[in-house]
């Protein structure tokens, strides 16, 4: 008969002296595996007479689990010193100057959209964010789109199939839908961008069937188009890095503000390029207006005592503006060369205390 003090020194000492994970779990097969030296022992209890059976099956199964703890805790301390190993021989100083030419870059549109939000967040706005994914209410209706809205049509809108309670789900349009959701969960003041990636059924050079976009939103008492003039001036001036920038509004219509407006900026198109804060020309930059009542009552507010304005624009096309980027459909091409070119460092984080860009 096998002695399980013998057996015991013997498993433990193999354990111990296991010099890697693989040499240990060769000592795991060998003393607890289906023919292993234990589980060995396990088999011939059946042999035995039931008070024999009662105490060595005891000793056998004490065994058995020590030397499964002996196994786990050998194996936690291999792969500390595993992993101890990589870190030290794997760690990048990143403030040493990197070897070989950069082949990474951080995207113009996700450049565009930090600059915008590094922006705002210093004007005392607030990053709110929703589902790609929308629903009927907050995409349309609550935005005070009519029934037979033409965006409601499928050449505008991409829609899921119908379920069987007649809904729609669709891919957002826009962010506005961030704007009703924090309406409803928040009370006012509210100070709120949404950053986000909108969908529509479009696809030129100006537009893609995917694009992204920072709509804005304030309600509070006593808020008027003043307020809206300031906020987006002041913006532009700061995202184009000069204060040469002259803007107009002309009178627009959109579902979900009254009096709205859009906002054409200053520029010069002559040379192939567009120059801001220069020139004769005007180009259309944003959308904006004050919130309609509708929308306020839709989520609850009491357009009575609160009122608020809204904005939206373009990340990809404020993107082709400062950077002088011909194409928006080039954004989506994945071509490294037009990265390379177009992309920023990683490192060069936008904020407005050392630039933007």
């Amino acid at each position: 008969m096998t002695d399980l003090n013998t057996l015991e020194s013997d498993v433990l000492a193999q354990v111990a002296g296991a010099a890697d994970l693989q040499a240990l779990d060769a000592v795991r097969v060998a003393a607890v595996g289906k023919t292993g030296s234990i589980s060995g022992l396990l088999k011939t209890l059946g042999a035995m007479s039931p008070e024999e059976r009662k105490d060595r099956g005891a000793a056998i199964n004490a065994l058995r689990d020590k030397v499964a703890t002996a196994i786990t805790e050998r194996k936690a301390a291999l792969e500390t010193a595993e992993l101890d190993a990589r870190l030290a021989s794997e760690t990048l100083d990143l403030s040493l100057p990197a070897p070989h030419r950069r082949k990474g870059s951080v995207h113009p549109t996700m450049q565009t959209m930090d600059e915008v939000i590094a922006i705002f967040a210093e004007m005392g706005f607030a990053v709110a964010e929703g589902p790609d994914i929308e629903d009927d209410f907050h995409n349309f209706t609550a935005l005070n789109f009519p029934e037979k809205h033409p965006a409601r049509e499928m050449h505008d809108t991409f829609f899921f199939n119908t379920k069987e309670t007649g809904e729609r789900m669709l891919l957002r349009t826009h962010t506005s839908p961030v704007q009703v959701r924090t309406m409803v969960s928040q009370k006012p003041p509210i100070r709120i961008i949404a950053p986000g990636r909108t969908y529509r059924v479009d696809n030129d050079a100006t537009h893609t069937p995917v694009f992204h976009q920072v709509e804005g939103l304030v309600i509070d008492k006593a808020i008027h188009m003043g307020h809206l003039k300031w906020t987006l001036e002041t913006f532009l001036a700061r995202f184009f890095e000069t204060d040469a920038v002259t803007t107009q509004f002309r009178p627009h219509h959109f579902p979900f503000t009254e009096p709205s407006a859009e906002m054409d900026v200053q520029c010069d198109r002559s040379g192939g390029e567009i120059k801001i804060g220069q020139g004769t020309s005007w180009l259309e930059i944003l959308g904006c207006g004050m919130v309609h009542p509708n929308v306020l009552r839709a989520c609850g507010i009491d357009p009575d005592e609160y009122q608020g304005f809204a904005f939206g624009m373009g990340v990809d096309r404020l993107g082709m503006l400062k950077y002088g980027m011909p194409d928006l459909r080039d954004m989506w091409s994945s071509d490294v060369r037009w990265l390379s070119h177009y992309g920023f460092s990683a490192f060069a984080a936008p904020n407005p205390a050392s630039g933007l860009s």
